[in-house]
Order: C-alpha cells, then sequence, then structure tokens
C-alpha cells in the first residue's frame, strides 16, 4: 500500500493517467484506513497529449515509493527517455512494484524488467513489443498480467482492471469493490479474460446472459450446473457455453467458481462467520472443498487471507447481492 507514484515524462498518454489518479488518488480518503499516499514525479513540466503537467516530485523519488505506476507511452517507436528508465529501474532494484498501463510495458521492457516474464500490452503493439524485447514471453490477449512484483496490462480499459486489481491485492474485494462503484466500473474481470470479443456484446438487456447472470449469482449457495443455467436461460448446454466464452471469455463452470471465489473473499473479510459456514454460504458445500479452490485461485488459504484483513464480525447474510458481481 503505502506511496503510489506515477512517473510520467513527455509522451505519456492522458488517459490512462488520468485513470491512475481516479484510482489511487484521494477520493476514498475517509471511507478505507490507511489509503494510498499518491505522487505525480517527473523531471519537469511534461506534456500528456494536449495537457501540461506540473509533477510534484522529480524521478528520483521513485525508488522510495512502494508502488510505482507508468501510464502508457505514446509512440512505441520511440525510446522512452534514460532518465525514466532508469528511475523505474532503480525504483523495482529498491522494492517498488512495479505496474504498466497499456503501452507503458515498452518503458519496463527497456528497463530490463520484463526479461524472462510473462507480460502484455494494447493488442495492436503485442507484436512490436515481442520483435523489440525478444527475452519477454508477451502475451497478446490478457487483459492483464500478474508477475508478483511487476504488473502490465492491455490497453485502456484493462489499465482500469490492473488498478483495481492493485487496490484488490492491498485492500480486498470489498474495498475494490466500493471503489468500482463509485468509478462506475465493473468491480471485477479476471486478468486472463481475452482483450476483446470476435463478436461484440448487444446491449445488457438484449444479451441472452442478461437475466441469467443476476439469477446465478443470487443463488450461489445452490450447487448449480450448467445444465441449470442452460434451462434457466431456455438455451442447449452447448450454447450455453459458447454465449458465455464470448460475453466472460471462460465456461460457465469456471465463471461460477469465479463468483463463489469472489464472494468468499468479501465474507472473510466483512464476517466472522466460520469457514464452513462460508462454504455453505458460497455453494462449495464443504470446508475442505472451500479451502482447496481459494488456495488454488488466490494463492493462500481462506484463514490466512481472512487475517491479513482483519475482518469486524458481522451477521452473516448467505444470499450474495449485486455487491458481489
Amino acid at each position: 500500500m503505502g506511496t503510489v507514484a506515477l512517473a510520467v515524462t513527455d509522451g505519456m498518454l492522458h488517459f490512462e493517467l488520468a485513470m491512475a489518479c481516479e484510482v489511487f488518488g484521494p477520493g476514498m480518503i475517509g471511507k478505507v484506513d490507511s489509503w494510498y499516499d499518491l505522487l505525480v514525479c517527473g523531471p519537469g513540466p511534461v506534456r500528456a497529449d494536449l495537457f501540461r503537467l506540473e509533477p510534484d516530485h522529480g524521478l528520483d523519488r521513485l525508488p522510495h515509493a512502494d508502488t510505482v505506476i507508468v501510464p502508457g507511452w505514446a509512440d512505441v517507436e520511440v525510446e522512452p527517455p534514460a532518465d525514466l528508465v532508469d528511475a523505474v529501474r532503480a525504483a523495482h532494484a529498491a522494492g517498488a512494484r512495479v505496474a504498466s498501463l497499456c503501452t507503458g510495458a515498452f518503458v519496463l521492457a527497456a528497463a530490463g524488467l520484463l526479461d524472462g516474464r510473462r507480460a502484455t500490452t494494447h493488442w495492436a503493439h503485442t507484436r512490436h513489443l515481442a520483435t523489440r524485447y525478444p527475452n519477454v514471453e508477451v502475451d497478446p490477449d490478457v487483459l492483464y498480467v500478474d508477475d508478483g512484483d511487476v504488473f502490465t496490462s492491455a490497453g485502456k480499459a484493462a489499465a482500469m482492471d490492473l488498478c483495481l486489481h492493485l487496490v484488490r491485492l492491498d485492500h480486498g474485494s470489498s474495498v475494490a469493490n466500493t471503489l468500482a462503484r463509485r468509478l462506475v466500473v465493473p468491480p471485477h474481470r479476471e486478468g486472463g479474460q481475452a482483450q476483446f470479443v470476435t463478436t461484440p456484446v448487444p446491449a445488457p438487456e438484449r444479451h441472452p446472459l442478461a437475466g441469467l447472470l443476476p439469477w446465478a449469482i443470487e443463488r450461489l449457495d445452490h450447487p448449480l450446473t450448467v445444465e441449470d443455467l442452460a434451462r434457466q436461460a431456455r438455451m442447449s448446454s452447448r450454447t450455453l457455453t459458447r454465449h458465455f466464452r464470448s460475453a466472460t471469455g471462460t465456461t460457465p463452470l469456471q465463471w461460477l467458481l469465479n463468483q463463489r471465489i469472489r464472494h468468499a473473499q468479501e465474507l472473510l473479510e466483512t464476517t466472522g462467520e466460520s469457514v464452513d459456514a462460508i462454504a455453505a454460504a458460497t455453494g462449495m458445500g464443504t470446508a475442505t472443498t472451500l479451502r482447496r479452490h481459494f488456495n488454488r485461485a488466490i494463492g493462500v488459504p481462506p484463514d490466512t487471507y481472512r487475517r491479513t484483513f482483519r475482518p469486524r464480525p458481522a451477521p452473516l447474510d448467505p444470499s450474495p447481492t449485486a455487491d458481489h458481481r
């Protein structure tokens, strides 16, 4: 958590820069304990598209930050400035986690931070990134990549997904969902979801899954099957799977599991209920099943996750609400 530093210089994209300011800026102060201290660091006044920006600190402040965010780099044909590259490299060496938004990945690659790592950027520039930096394992399809202390995102809206992912790692799902509601954006899209789908999704009220997804989320404590979902949607299992792939980038059962895990995270963060009770409320059945799936998805057991966020005990409502979506 702590300090988040935005590394800026001439040629940054203003959209990703403004997005990071909205997420890590002062908007949640007073609503969350120990919110971020946001710094804007640059070599001096910089130009971001049509805007002129006055950084609060020089690039030499980056190595003292806990998290460094590198917004999109406008011209990927041009090498990023050496002082920016050196400062980002020094920040990582000092222990900061470093994240790039969109084409900011070219700055991280120039600093050598992506060598031997899996990374992504805007789909239109993934081939160029892979060609220029052959030691980087470029994944052209995903929304973002979490590689421990180095993060990269695809373009535009995917940058928001990564920013919310960082908030979720620091403050938990409940806080990330609250922030997403304030920003009026989807609270969670898996990093492995495709950057785009081949068939555009129709208006929500006309989409075949429009009524099904809320129906399923309200019944996560039930042992739902693909056949149950298909019956509710009034379509065959094969057709249902095709629609799920198009709209969510995953299968119906994997989507259900993701929702169950997410609901379990919130209950662990916000209630004092036992793991057995949470397993029942999320449709996992037993604590053993919950622990297995939770550990595989989150990387730690439920009890360890709960201790991280030290929740205040509260009554358990077994029925998920729209806030868990």
